[in-house]
């Protein structure tokens, strides 16, 4: 049975009632909000009147959780965020708004877009217009220029205020080359174009979704009395990573519900990015009731959380030097440790950083108590980890969710056998593209044979290139290819000569059946893979959003020709939650710092790699949005300035370490070395407060 504390206690049994709780991450409060439920449920509170409000699918995992162990009465509680609602309540009463909301065709259904499908029709639109001059001075992939043109219509949605004031208030806050301001006029036309083309065929990004919520739908009193009587009990979690609209929302319905209960994170805020806003949190309180701090922080020992202030007031934050000042111990050997000796070269850093590994897990810590944690996971510094851990057969998993499709190496594999197979879609592949994608496809295939297979298989007929059948090849070619790998070869061959024959239209039944009926068998590369059958999923899943979705094409070319070509500009894939689940096997997380914490879980020992990188705490080059000048909470016309960039990045830091301290449990193990992947010397915020927070303490280091 578990081990309430008092503060858990009180949340736990607490009447009927409108409360807020609040205290640092770490401290118990969803373990309390979990509790809860099962109390409200077995009080004979139905499932179907409550609703759990999450700013991320992926925190709702406990609750997932325990509903899935708790034996109820059978009614199904809501777990959703808050532009989760929006969709639903769009989708069911859109005959009543469409017309309203400046839609088209409001006799006909809405068409909801996912993050892909999205960005197909901002391709389709802006390619042309980048023939014509557009962006000319910026120089940004593609898929990251549709993406941001995006992700200011989101902010716009978020934030309240209408879309077409994006590209004057960009304006306003720029303090740059007047050249510039011509970028943020093309942005305003490109993000104008795009909404007039949604209205004109009832296509919903997720910021016209928010907005025809927001502006049109919760004004209705069928809707609001929709809402009121069907969730008479609300748990919000994480409310500090939520959006203004999702607070403006909760002002409104939550004092007309028999309970509330509300859970903030203090000194928190990491999705600051995507709109939210702790600020505009602590609005809510205003509406409740009972109030419940929690201090109590049962898993992170006190040096970990003296370590953390004394970090914090280092890099320089009014609040860490508060509670500094308080620290009585400056000893913080017991929970950090850094290189014996300085470290010069970034290979260096790496080798010292599993050799630690190593250690641990030799030690008999679950290899599930680890994780390694980087700014940015490039392709480079993920391979050079997951291959030292490989030779040390020490169990590992990774995951990027802003990783292209593209860039998983079973699906470009797929990718590229889709070429092979529509030869009259005229996109076949590099030679190079090939020969990674048979490594991927035949089992034991090395690198020389793969060439050697390419070199001789691939060739250029009738002024295109083919794939050529393995058996009309000369006799010294197979024997040093070998005849398993032939063989296998030509049964792959023969698949795609025989489906080239009688293709089909829908690109993912060609993924499902080429998976089946080939590459998941013996003597094949996804064979005994499970990460390379999750991706094979993930892109069947996007394949059949996007051919759903897409209902209104700009041109007339295949679909499938369509979706390749959007994947092969880089477009994000869209969030997969299985992605996200708490894996069960016990394996070392290598990740992005900030994937972890929106993991939203503790650990025992943590490695933070390159901590001497800008990029712990700089935004990324985003010439196109903003995402402070974009908020709610700039004022229009104020510029931005050096000393604003100044403190966002000191602020970013410090809650970025202290969120990651409050998620471990025994220690830190800080890796860093002279010189970066690039071999430029660095010396970056981080780096210097950690030497700051050490020599205060008189530790060498």
């Amino acid at each position: 049975m578990t081990a309430f504390t008092p503060e858990q206690e009180k949340v736990i049994h607490l009447p009927l009632c409108h409360a807020f709780v609040e205290g640092p991450a770490g401290s118990g409060k969803t373990t309390a909000a979990v509790a809860r439920l099962e109390t409200l449920l077995k009080s004979g509170v139905a499932g179907d009147s409550i609703f759990i409000m999450v700013p991320q699918r992926t925190l709702g995992i406990p609750y997932y959780r325990a509903l899935y162990q708790f034996q109820g009465n059978g009614s199904e509680v809501t777990i959703s965020t808050f532009s989760g609602l929006a969709q639903r309540m769009v989708d069911l009463f859109w005959p009543l708004i469409a017309r309203e909301a400046g839609f088209a065709h409001p006799e006909q259904p809405p068409v909801f877009l996912t993050l892909e499908n999205a960005q197909y029709y901002m391709a389709s639109l802006v390619r042309p217009l980048l023939e014509q001059g557009f962006f000319q001075t910026v120089k940004l992939e593609r898929a990251r220029l549709y993406s941001q043109i995006l992700d200011n219509l989101n902010k716009a949605a978020l934030a309240g205020f209408p879309h077409t004031e994006i590209g004057e208030r960009l304006k306003s806050a720029w303090s740059g080359a007047p050249e510039h301001l011509r970028v943020y006029d093309d942005v305003q036309y490109c993000a104008s174009t795009f909404r007039e083309y949604c209205l004109q065929h009832n296509l919903l990004d997720f910021s016209l979704q928010i907005e025809v919520f927001s502006r049109h739908l919760w004004k209705t009193l069928l809707c609001r009395e929709y809402l009121i009587a069907s969730y008479r009990h609300w748990i919000i979690d994480n409310i500090e990573e939520d959006i203004p609209l999702a607070h403006d929302f909760l002002l409104e319905i939550l004092p007309q519900s028999d309970s509330a209960l509300v859970l903030m994170d203090t000194e928190s805020g990491y999705r600051l990015f995507l709109g939210a806003d702790p600020s505009s949190a602590v609005r809510v309180a205003s509406v409740c009731d009972t109030f419940v701090r929690f201090e109590n922080f049962s898993a992170v020992p006190l040096a970990m959380q003296n370590f953390a202030h004394s970090l914090g007031a280092a890099v320089g934050h009014e609040d860490a030097r508060r509670h500094a000042a308080k620290v009585s111990s400056m000893d913080f050997r017991e929970v950090i440790e850094l290189p014996e000796r300085s470290l010069r070269f970034f290979p260096q850093m790496l080798d010292w950083t599993v050799e630690k590994v190593a250690s641990l897990v030799e030690q008999g810590v679950p290899p599930g108590e680890i994780t390694i944690l980087a700014p940015i996971l490039s392709d480079a510094l993920r391979f050079s980890l997951v291959d030292r851990l490989e030779r040390l057969n020490i169990p590992y998993r990774t995951h990027r969710p802003s990783r292209a499709l593209r860039d998983e190496p079973a699906a470009q594999c797929l990718l590229t056998l889709a070429r092979i197979a529509h030869p009259q879609w005229e996109m076949m592949p590099e030679k190079p593209d090939l020969q990674k994608a048979l490594l991927m496809a035949i089992e034991d295939l090395d690198w020389v044979r793969s060439h050697l297979l390419v070199e001789v298989c691939y060739r250029k007929q009738n002024g295109k290139m083919t794939l050529l059948p393995f058996e009309n090849i000369k006799f010294e070619m197979r024997e040093r290819v070998s005849h398993r790998i032939a063989e296998r070869y030509q049964t792959l061959y023969q698949w795609l000569q025989a489906y080239a024959e009688h293709p089909v239209e829908e690109l993912d039944f060609f993924f499902s059946r080429l998976f089946d009926e080939v590459l998941s068998r013996p003597g094949f590369g996804f064979h005994t893979r499970i990460d390379a059958a999750q991706v094979t999923a993930n892109l069947i899943e996007s394949v059949q959003k996007f051919r759903r979705a897409v209902q209104h094409r700009i041109g007339d070319s295949p679909l499938g020709r369509e979706y390749l070509l959007l994947v092969q500009e880089g477009v994000i894939s869209a969030l997969y939650l299985m992605n996200w689940q708490p894996f069960e096997q016990n394996a070392v997380f290598i990740a992005p710092a900030y994937t972890f914490l929106i993991n939203n879980y503790v650990v025992d020992y943590q490695f933070w790699l390159d901590i001497g990188a800008k990029s712990w705490y700089e935004r990324i080059y985003q010439p196109l949005t903003h995402p402070v000048v974009l908020s709610r909470r700039w004022e229009p016309g104020r510029i931005w300035t050096t000393q604003d960039e100044l403190v966002l990045n000191h602020n970013t830091l410090y809650l970025l370490v202290l969120g990651l301290l409050r998620r471990c449990r025994k220690k830190v193990f800080l890796a860093y070395s002279d010189l970066n992947e690039a071999g430029f010397e660095q010396r970056g915020l981080l780096l210097r407060s950690m030497y700051r927070t050490l020599l205060s303490g008189g530790q060498r280091g």
